[in-house]
């Protein structure tokens, strides 16, 4: 089964339908799975005094609120339709993250496959209840969680009566960019043995090494931050990528899947060609008379191996030989 690539646009159509459009465009022609967006409303979403984090200080105007911020990305209900129908046009699953109660509904209106929970709901009961009652599988992201938060919230969906089969876990780090240091991929393979769900990578760090690594090493989705521009001004577009960089990405991704084989440890058809070229055989050190014993003086290994395989070198010590030899023949 092939990772499932989210195209996380989130908010980087900077509030413009338009933008969301050509975003849309990037991911299908990258080759995404989903391209992703967030559904929040700001009144919902955050207090008026709420502060930004340090990232979205760096990356837009330090006056303003994390609810002013917040405010202007926004989509509303007609722009989801718009971009939904766009989605449908070019042949890609449209997908977002619901951040508040009112969202949760509404996602489900525009019957997306299965929900995305963010980082910071994970310590949400009253909203992970909610999406646990919607009757779809849900993907959660685990940024700055613990094992015991994770648990929590995995009973949660539990008690409810959904099936484990239908939850999975991303590892995350909710650093943007997150450090190179800060990664720990394998806590991705913790979340897999202690919980017994699939998992995988939404990744914030910079470029897309990151991403191949965590496909290499199990992850079974991929979320990654892409932007038309990096230098757009808004909250994320500094720690995405570029739509290059995307296909970059998925390209990678691909190839690494194709590298995984059937785990059966035997010659492929392309190596079976050089097996008697690299190989080697017992051929005669010096020139050896009929009726001479094979010994380590007169016997030594060389290429190609289309004779007597040197696995046998033992059981020729001390027969005799029943013709001549001339130095480098193979002893048949």
């Amino acid at each position: 089964m092939s990772t499932i690539i989210i195209a996380e646009a989130g908010v980087n159509h900077n509030g413009s339908v338009q933008k969301a459009k050509e975003m849309i465009d990037v991911a299908k022609d990258a080759g995404a799975d989903y391209v992703k967006f967030q559904t929040f409303f700001a009144k919902n979403l955050v207090t008026s005094s709420a502060e930004k984090a340090e990232y979205q200080k760096k990356s837009t105007s330090a006056s303003e609120s994390q609810y002013e911020m917040i405010e202007k990305l926004e989509l509303n209900k007609n722009d989801h339709f718009e971009i939904v129908e766009h989605c449908n046009r070019r042949d890609i699953q449209f997908l977002s993250t619901a951040f508040d109660h009112e969202s949760i509904d509404f996602l489900s209106q525009l019957k997306i496959p299965f929900y995305k929970i963010p980082s910071g709901e994970i310590t949400n009961l009253p909203y992970l209840r909610h999406i646990g009652l919607m009757g779809k599988p849900v993907v959660m992201s685990t940024g700055m969680s613990t094992l015991d938060e994770i648990n929590e919230a995995i009973n949660i969906f539990l008690n409810i009566g959904m099936d484990k089969d239908d939850i999975s876990l991303l590892h995350c780090n909710s650093e943007y960019p997150t450090p190179i240091s800060d990664v720990n991929l394998k806590a991705m393979l913790t979340m897999r043995d202690h919980f017994g769900v699939k998992v995988g990578y939404s990744d914030h760090t910079l470029g897309i090494e990151v991403s191949i690594a965590a496909v290499a090493i199990g992850a079974k989705i991929i979320e990654k931050h892409f932007t038309l521009d990096r230098n757009l001004a808004g909250p994320d577009h500094l720690a995405s990528l570029e739509p290059n960089e995307l296909c970059e990405m998925i390209a990678a991704i691909r190839n690494v899947e194709k590298t995984f084989g059937d785990g059966i440890k035997k010659p492929t058809k392309s190596e079976m060609k050089n097996i008697f070229i690299s190989r080697k055989s017992i051929v005669a050190k010096k020139n050896i008379n009929i009726g001479e014993k094979f010994s380590e003086e007169n016997l030594t290994t060389k290429r190609p191996g289309t004779g007597i395989s040197p696995m046998v070198w033992d059981s020729m010590m001390g027969k005799v030989s029943d013709k001549d030899y001339q130095k480098d023949d193979l002893i048949k």
